[in-house]
């Protein structure tokens, strides 16, 4: 894959050949392409002159923005490695990523100042003067436009293999302490084109990005646009209002978003005001990171007439592995769907490593061009991950017999109740069918007679009357009994712990619940719908 070019080679070529087209825009920005590779090449020269190199780490704890693309753009440029800091994480998260990355440069928003000034004392591999702020000039900080203001438009002189790393991005942590993924500029690339033919992507898209910058699946959707040409309206991932979202959709002709389930169950929840917007323009849409439940998918694609919805599954290590197309929607709820263009046949495998039969469980190994390259200063743990050469992300799954594969679970989330294997996900399909509950969790507590029981964490619909006897009740004729839930907690939207995108941290309520009053991280607050 040698003779393809990087994302920020292939601005260069954009800028030409699309002198015309809107590059990114937001709320109160629009840049074209000429105008993106020209800030873009200042940038890199002033990165450069910063004293950072191929390989050298530049850490950005940033919001959604034109600016946080034009950081990725700019590393592409110049083979310095990107470090997208999850900006929802605390001070001692924040510079535990950043030390263990070895950053030598670290750009913020002005918001994250604070945060950032507690723990520079620890980040003693970033030179004082090498920190940049975006949004506004503080003490401490170079300011982003003045230092682009200062620089040459010029193409930096650099010299970037599709080998070298272009990406060290950290797991969301669902099962424990993040570790960096190393990810190449040939397995972007191979993404971004994979992605433009699975879903027919085009130079006249219009993609609205709302899922966070500082998480895989925005850099692989986002990233295609840019790649092939097209254009990207950036929108804040803490501030995710369904009405102005149909709102921005209507007056940008949006054609593709990439949404999480959450997001999808506040859309469906709008006024009948906002149903009345003329949303018409998008042609695809994409449901990922986290499961969905069978009756949501009827309802976006009736909220979306016309629509074609895709679901897509993958990892920050494996890229994207299956895709569910819209005409498999229907006939096959419930799946993942098939391999996604270029990735061998995925293969599950037994606790001896052996291929179970269709319609067996098993854990999902897969194997394709979008793979990642190691885990950072990890080799046993990247070792442990394959085998031979196939990749697991920790997931259980079954092939049925026409090849369609189905998430069960994730095998750390796999509830053992009296001897009997319980998978949170039928639980929770079970449960989130109930027309009061906004969102659950099914998660392990401890037991002293079968070791561990079923417990469900319960978002209630605004307004709603729900008890733990109707939960009981809702679930007694619908799974069997050892997989029913022996306790309910009912608790806030904003209680639910979460990842960036959206995936609930099983491990998180685990640990509170089982420990006692829950303390939870800081989460997005997103409240329920009414009645």
């Amino acid at each position: 894959m040698a003779h393809w070019m990087n994302l920020g080679q292939q601005l260069k070529m954009n800028a030409r050949k699309y002198p015309q087209t809107v590059a990114l825009c937001d709320a109160r920005r629009r840049f074209t392409y000429p105008e993106v590779n020209r800030r873009v090449n200042r940038l890199a020269h002033r990165l450069m002159q910063m004293g950072l190199k191929k390989g050298d780490k530049l850490a950005v704890l940033m919001e959604n923005s034109i600016e946080i693309i034009e950081f990725y753009l700019a590393t592409a440029k110049t083979g310095i490695v990107i470090v997208p800091v999850n900006f929802r994480l605390v001070g001692r998260e924040v510079a535990y990523i950043v030390d263990n990355a070895d950053a030598k440069a670290m750009a913020v928003h002005h918001e994250f100042t604070p945060c950032v000034d507690a723990i520079k004392p620890q980040l003693k591999q970033i030179p004082p003067e090498n920190y940049i702020v975006v949004d506004q000039a503080k003490a401490g900080y170079q300011e982003y436009e003045s230092l682009l203001d200062e620089a040459p438009d010029s193409e930096p002189d650099a010299a970037v293999a599709p080998s070298d790393t272009w990406i060290l991005i950290y797991t969301s942590g669902t099962t424990g302490k993040p570790k960096g993924v190393l990810r190449s500029h040939e397995s972007h690339i191979a993404f971004f084109l994979i992605n433009a033919v699975d879903f027919g992507f085009d130079q006249r898209d219009v993609c609205m990005n709302v899922m966070p910058l500082c998480h895989i699946n925005s850099t692989f959707f986002t990233f295609t646009f840019t790649y092939i040409g097209a254009t990207v309206y950036i929108h804040p991932a803490r501030s995710f209002r369904p009405e102005e979202i149909l709102e921005i959709v209507e007056r940008e002709k949006i054609t593709f978003i990439s949404l999480i389930p959450t997001h999808y169950n506040l859309i469906l929840n709008v006024s009948d005001e906002a149903r009345q917007r003329d949303i018409h323009s998008i042609k695809k849409l994409l449901c990922s990171s986290a499961p969905v439940r069978k009756t949501m998918k009827t309802a976006i694609m009736e909220f979306f007439p016309g629509v074609e919805l895709y679901e897509g599954y993958g990892s920050t290590e494996a890229g994207i592995v299956t895709v569910l197309r819209p005409e498999d929607q229907m006939r096959k709820l419930g799946s993942i769907g098939l391999e996604s263009l270029g990735t061998e046949r995925i293969k599950i495998l037994d606790a001896e490593g052996k291929e179970v039969a269709p319609c067996e469980v098993g854990e999902l190994y897969s194997k394709g061009p979008m793979l990642f390259d190691a885990y950072y200063k990890l080799p046993e743990k990247t070792a442990a991950a394959f085998k031979d050469g196939w990749f697991s992300a920790g997931d259980m799954a079954q092939m049925d017999e026409d090849g369609f594969y189905q998430i069960v679970d994730r095998k750390d989330n796999m509830i053992i109740t009296g001897g009997e294997h319980v998978y949170p996900s039928e639980v929770e399909e079970t449960i989130g069918s109930h027309p009061d509950v906004f969102d659950v969790a099914a998660i392990s507590l401890p037991d002293d007679k079968w070791g561990e029981k079923v417990a469900a964490v319960v978002v209630p619909m605004q307004g709603s009357d729900l008890t733990e006897a109707i939960i009981f009740d809702w679930c007694r004729d619908r799974i069997a009994g050892y997989k029913r839930p022996k306790q309910v907690i009912f608790i806030q939207p904003d209680q639910m712990p979460r990842t960036a995108t959206g995936k609930i941290l099983h491990r998180i309520l685990r640990e509170e619940y089982a420990e006692g009053e829950p303390v939870f991280p800081e989460t997005d607050s997103c409240p329920a719908p009414e009645k």
